[in-house]
């Protein structure tokens, strides 16, 4: 099935590792040409030179920080100066940290919000108006099934995720009309930096060791087992494609059957 894909420029967020690492590697596989961005140079050049060797698209890769707004603004403006457009933004952040909510002060709130939430909407503020003028875009925010069923011991990312769903599924709406659709992919338990940091968060609460901890939960997935990054990047890259042209305002979650809610 071809996809579309071919010559759109995607901006990537977070894409040096992860999720937005496969996410990008995925685009580019599909002819896409990227924009990248993540805090790390190191890690965000050697994600680049393996994307661009694997493929041979064109790719844009900026150290920033989606929390700074001027950074944000300076990234999306130099992705324009080098490829006239912006076709599809993929909203990817790291995950607030994990804990109970007595773990967390004011102050970790009020990051993880500027991280979590204040991030989507920078790179969503810089790139709309430009899907709006060429009447055709493709937002995709990487948010957690926890929008959906609460994680334990992930307080912050329960309470501020699903206030970036309430933004996106509004964008969803307003968007309609200019052809830019907005839907929101929520990961379950994937093999990330990510998932590590929350397993050895939960083993160090129960005493465990981490091995044990993962077989545990591996139990409770109906698929038995945790997902790959490639096995939720695709998901992401279908609807970043024309083949998704009419699906907006939709929460779908990439999890192995682990959510029980009925939506």
């Amino acid at each position: 099935m071809d996809l579309g894909l071919k010559n759109r420029v995607a901006l990537v967020a977070a894409s040096s590792k992860g999720l937005g690492k496969a996410i990008a590697r995925g685009l580019a596989e599909e002819g896409a040409h990227l924009v990248m961005c993540a805090r790390g140079e190191e890690a965000l050049r050697s994600a680049e030179r393996e994307i661009k060797s694997a493929t041979g698209v064109e790719i844009l890769a900026m150290p920033v920080d989606v929390t700074k707004q001027d950074q944000v603004k300076t990234l999306v403006e130099q992705a324009i100066l080098r490829f006239g457009r912006i076709d599809i933004l993929i909203n990817n952040a790291g995950g607030p940290p994990a804990g109970t909510f007595l773990d967390h002060s004011p102050e970790v709130w009020e990051k993880s919000f500027q991280l979590t939430f204040m991030s989507t909407v920078y790179l969503c503020y810089e790139v709309i108006p430009y899907m709006q003028r060429q009447k055709w875009g493709r937002i995709l925010t990487i948010t957690s099934v926890s929008v959906k069923q609460p994680v334990e011991g992930l307080i912050t990312s329960n309470a501020i995720r699903s206030g970036v769903v309430g933004l996106t599924k509004t964008l969803a709406t307003e968007l309609a009309k200019d052809n830019i659709l907005v839907n929101n992919v929520c990961p379950g338990y994937i093999r990330t930096d990510r998932f590590l940091e929350v397993m050895e968060s939960r083993a160090k609460r129960q005493g465990l060791p981490i091995e044990e901890v993962i077989a545990s939960l591996e139990k409770t997935i109906p698929l038995g087992r945790v997902g790959e990054p490639k096995e939720f990047a695709n998901m992401v890259i279908f609807l970043a494609s024309e083949r998704a042209d009419y699906i907006t305002g939709a929460t779908i979650q990439i999890d192995g059957g682990v959510v029980k809610s009925l939506l």
